[in-house]
């Protein structure tokens, strides 16, 4: 193929992926390309005749593979926000032979000989500090990847990256087709009892669309409890509910399950050969903990009093729920029904009362885009010119403070069957003043997609995702960095959520929630006194979210702290599953981890392998963040500069925890992230 669109940079502004010229036949082409283009690039590296220098070997490292990149970049997220049958199959295809692709340079003994005698000298090379961190960089990633193994070791890591590759594909596809298969379809209209008549309307028009006319189809999110358990008053709806949703990856309903075990051993035994004891310690030593010793110290400090405030919660919800049935047990379809009950009755506060001053167009534009305004004097204006992936994707040409242009940002905000679960940040265009691109971002949310002609109303969760997946579109917006390599949220994975997580803390000021919050009919703000209960009933049912957090971070954590002979010894994916949770103090029957083995897609499917804990362990510096913030006389403007400036601009270019510690004038302290989660003693 001549003519592709990925073979060539972007005409159009910041470089925006020419969507309306793409199509599925131009992936593998450019894959095929990408690869063999950089692997030229690769070898003229190591044919030079010079001695290696930064300019001639990391430099032109980091200029390589332009095409691969743009492939990737916009291939990948598709992958996860409107698949399709063939998609999936190029994704098969391609992944092993990417993976295959990275251990050939990773792998190159002449070019890591380069690197390493660069590395040995970094100090005589008169490199500034951004130059000397991506030296160093390059030789951990080359030394991590098992540069320094012999050829019978490479050959056996090539093997099992290759499987991995694969393995990790097929859990992801296997994953949306088994949450499609879960999807609830009911009989009668009275089973949806509970539920708006807006929401009423769109499971009939989700049914027909799915082919059940005539029906109404409840689909699932990808987490274990499903937000609708929370409305649906039908007893047994809920359990068939929560009894889809549990199922998925096992058994009858898919191999997941034994697949996710399957890979953690495939990962125990690769950590092995690179001088681990097991995934957890070899994926830890590259993050901002470090140690399996820290990330076992916090969570282990999380877990009792986490435990104690969901067993209160639990007394008060059986005595709920007794109240009209007098032998009925608390069950897990029953929890999120009975809070959402006892939060109105406690506080006057029910989610349905708030919807309608929570419309999309007014959280988007006055809240989520105000913030970023307040804090950052950002402005915002949509490009109807532009098109992105898929028609329901909306393009917003972002400006600094200054009125200079700064990036796009592109908005996917609503549920379909061909997008994953969860909401997520993907970059399009990294921002590099070497390769002389700004950013291009998109989030990716999971709204129920209300009835034609509806507005969409949200729930408050939804508003919270929504400010925290922008958290992530700032963090890649504001990169300043020379180097692609640390552009925007390159960073260690329990840094990450970091800028997301404070992002959240506007969704709640007043300054910016009455901007916001308005009825959707009326135009009113949200009355004082229903602020002041929302706000007073934050905390509620906090023991109930801290447990479901740490089950799904201690899961992910025992499948990854086993040695390889004890991966391949015990491969019973749901016995391992029940001896994990209760040896952790977490396997409370009626609050089930935020995600079982069979659809854990962070960490089978994802990055997350090993480092799950990485959103309380960002929490910490969160919580430490917000209090900063509300604290001392400067404006939020001038401090949104400074942490702009400190840390979101910063990519990956400086060490993370240093960068922490120079803000905040002092390492970040737990102390706060307990007083939020009401953990402290």
């Amino acid at each position: 193929m001549t003519s592709n669109p990925f073979f060539e940079r972007s005409a159009l502004p910041y470089e925006l992926p020419p969507f309306a010229e793409i199509s599925e036949e131009h992936y593998l082409p450019a894959f095929e390309r990408g690869m063999a283009e950089q692997l030229a690039e690769i070898a003229a590296i190591d044919a030079l005749d010079e001695a290696p220098t930064f300019a001639n070997t990391i430099a032109a490292l980091e200029r390589s593979g332009e095409i691969l990149t743009r492939v990737s970049l916009v291939f990948f997220n598709l992958v996860s926000s409107d698949t399709n049958e063939r998609i999936q199959e190029i994704e098969a295809e391609v992944s092993p032979r990417l993976a295959a692709h990275s251990d050939a340079i990773h792998l190159d003994p002449v070019l890591f000989g380069r690197i390493d005698a660069l590395y040995e000298r970094r100090a005589e090379l008169g490199l500034d500090a951004e130059q000397t961190r991506l030296l160093e960089r390059y030789h951990l990633r080359f030394v991590r990847a098992g540069a320094r193994l012999d050829a019978a070791q490479q050959a056996r890591l090539r093997e099992l990256n290759a499987e991995l590759a694969t393995a990790s594909t097929e859990f992801g596809q296997e994953n949306l087709t088994a949450t499609n298969a879960a999807t609830l379809i009911l009989d009668s209209e009275d089973e949806l009892a509970g539920l708006t008549p807006a929401a009423v309307t769109a499971a009939a028009e989700n049914a027909a669309a799915l082919g059940h006319p005539g029906k109404w189809a409840l689909s699932l999110q990808n987490v274990s409890n499903q937000p609708v358990l929370a409305e649906l008053e039908n007893r047994a709806v809920r359990e068939r509910m929560m009894a889809a949703s549990l199922g998925r990856g096992f058994g009858a309903n898919g191999d997941n399950a034994a697949l996710g075990a399957r890979m953690t051993a495939l990962r125990a035994e690769r950590a092995e050969l690179l001088g681990y004891s097991d995934h957890a310690s070899y994926a830890v030593a590259d993050q901002t903990a470090k140690t399996v010793e820290a990330v076992e110290d916090m969570l282990a400090r999380l877990v009792p009093p986490a435990v104690a405030n969901a067993e209160r919660e639990a007394a008060e919800l059986t005595a709920a729920l007794r109240a009209s049935d007098p032998e009925a047990e608390l069950r897990s379809w029953d929890w999120q029904f009975w809070s959402e009950k006892l939060r109105a009755e406690q506080f006057s506060v029910d989610g349905e009362v708030l919807r309608p001053y929570l419309e999309l167009e007014r959280v988007l534009w006055d809240g989520v885009f105000h913030a970023a305004g307040l804090v950052y004097g950002l402005t915002f204006r949509e490009r109807t010119d532009l098109t992105g992936y898929h028609p329901e994707v909306r393009v917003f040409e972002v400006f600094d403070a200054d009125g200079s242009a700064l990036g796009l940002f592109l908005g996917d905000f609503f549920k379909r069957p061909s997008k994953r679960g969860g909401a997520w940040m993907n970059s399009l265009v990294r921002q590099s003043k070497l390769l002389g691109q700004r950013p291009v971002v998109v989030n990716n949310l999971n709204i129920v997609k209300p009835a034609e002609g509806e507005p969409a109303l949200l729930t408050w969760d939804n508003v919270r995702t929504l400010f925290h997946e922008f958290g992530h579109a700032l963090h890649g917006l504001f990169s300043d960095v020379v180097y692609p390599f640390f552009s925007g949220t390159a960073v260690p994975r329990d840094f990450v959520e970091f800028p997301s997580q404070v992002n959240e803390m506007w969704m709640a000021r007043p300054e910016v929630l009455a901007n916001y919050a308005r009825h959707i009919e009326t135009g009113e703000p949200m009355p004082a006194e229903l602020v002041e209960r929302m706000v007073a009933a934050e905390q509620f049912g906090e023991g109930f979210r801290t447990v479901e957090y740490l089950a799904a971070a201690l899961l992910d954590w025992a499948w990854h702290r086993r040695t390889r002979a004890e991966a391949e010894a015990d491969t019973d994916a749901e016995a391992f599953e029940d001896e994990a949770l209760r040896k952790a103090g977490v396997a409370l029957a009626a609050i089930p981890p935020r995600y079982r083995t069979g659809y854990f897609a962070h960490i089978f499917a994802g990055g997350y392998a090993a480092g799950y804990y990485s959103y309380i362990w960002s929490e910490v510096l969160d919580a430490d963040t917000v209090q900063w913030f509300d604290e001392g006389e400067e404006s939020i403007r001038a401090k949104g500069d400074r942490f702009r400036g400190e840390l979101l601009s910063r990519g990956g270019s400086v060490d993370p925890m240093e960068a922490f510690a120079a803000f905040r004038g002092r390492a970040p302290e737990i102390e706060p992230l307990l007083a939020r989660r009401g953990l402290s003693s």
